[in-house]
């Protein structure tokens, strides 16, 4: 992947190439229809409809469609206060590990309430706005992000700390739910007396743009190639994110579970009882359209304990199929079930980093085609 990953972009200047994303050798595969899907349990309702029931054919009328959408899903989360106009980001403790360097950061996030993260460097100097970022979302441990970051835990989940050594800036902000609280009902409860009619998702989806914001305020990091990724409870807010987040290029969602009926969406630190009520009239195929056209990878592990995507999840992603290509071929979104259960496997990270890679070291903008070569 490396050696044409730079071809391409030693070439691209001399082709006239401006190009949005490389391909992955394997995106056909993911992109294939697994054999034997099980429908969805609701009907999904199709995108490419007007609110007036009129079919959309234009890139026009979609993206006037879209903001319908995003509109209607603002008003179920609710709206959470503006945030800050300053980070007052302040470096806690920085140490050197093998790569790079790691440092646990406290910012403001909401009005008065700081919150922890660690970001993490890869080693060199670095030339303002000439590295990708990566905003790493923890999944659920007591550990939060230090196992995510590489501090402690099982090792073959740092996965922060491998997309750091993979030539990424990583940030690794703390979920909400391990704020000031000795369990997630707790500090859902805490949420919930300062926002009364905001959904957990809505926090969660906050504090990811929030961390966003952070690695935008790094004078290395290039504002065209931020992306984000995310294991189990990280997956569910890389969907979010990327819905609601346009800043955010790319993504991969490993076992968050696409379908409502998937996992405990229904959990008050997520969407509510809402999230199973046959008359909810929203699903996430909608939000599988609305990150369309940028690159999103699914990592589904089929069954087990724990699996929250597999071939169930195909639906969700055929369904916005028609949205990406009405932005043209090829339409980088995938499926990629490894089928081996909830935990990620190695290979499939490397596949994670790799999907990334392509779609934040190819790139291009109005003014100039910018050239990368991506390490690793």
């Amino acid at each position: 992947m490396r050696f044409l990953l730079q071809i391409g972009l030693l070439l691209s200047p001399f082709l006239g190439i401006h190009c949005t994303a490389a391909e992955v050798p394997w995106l056909a595969e993911v992109q294939r229809a697994p054999d034997q899907v099980p429908p969805p349990k609701r009907p999904l309702a199709p995108l490419l409809v007007s609110e007036k029931g009129e079919p959309i054919q234009t890139l026009a009328a979609w993206q006037k469609q879209r903001e319908v959408l995003r509109r209607q899903w603002r008003e179920f989360l609710g709206t959470l206060p503006e945030p800050p106009k300053e980070l007052n980001l302040k470096v806690l403790s920085a140490e050197k590990i093998d790569g790079g360097t790691r440092e646990l950061v406290e910012y403001d996030a909401e009005p008065n309430l700081r919150v922890h993260g660690y970001l993490l460097r890869p080693a060199g100097e670095a030339k303002p706005h000439s590295r990708p970022a990566i905003v790493a979302l923890h999944p659920t441990t007591n550990l939060s992000i230090d196992n995510i970051a590489g501090v402690a835990g099982p090792p073959e989940k740092f996965t922060g700390l491998g997309l750091m050594k993979a030539g990424f800036v990583v940030f690794c902000p703390r979920c909400f739910l391990w704020h000031d609280a000795k369990t997630i009902q707790d500090a859902t409860a805490a949420h919930q007396k300062r926002h009364p009619q905001v959904k957990g998702m809505a926090k969660m989806l906050y504090d990811a743009q929030r961390a966003v914001d952070v690695v935008l305020s790094l004078p290395e990091v290039d504002p065209a190639r931020v992306g984000t990724f995310g294991h189990s409870l990280g997956a569910k807010e890389v969907l979010y994110l990327l819905a609601f987040d346009d800043r955010v290029k790319a993504g991969v969602a490993s076992e968050g579970g696409i379908a409502l009926d998937s996992t405990n969406w229904e959990a008050p630190w997520y969407l509510g009882p809402e999230a199973r009520d046959p008359k909810f009239p929203r699903d996430h195929h909608e939000l599988v359209g609305l990150i369309a056209p940028r690159p999103f990878l699914v990592i589904a592990g089929e069954s087990g304990q724990g699996a929250a995507d597999g071939k169930r999840s195909w639906p969700y992603l055929e369904a916005a199929l028609p949205v990406y290509k009405l932005y043209g071929e090829p339409a980088r979104l995938g499926l990629l079930n490894h089928g081996k259960g909830h935990p990620l496997p190695e290979d499939d990270f490397q596949k994670a980093i790799e999907w990334l890679k392509a779609a934040l070291y190819f790139f291009s903008d109005l003014s100039k085609t910018r050239r990368v070569h991506p390490p690793g």
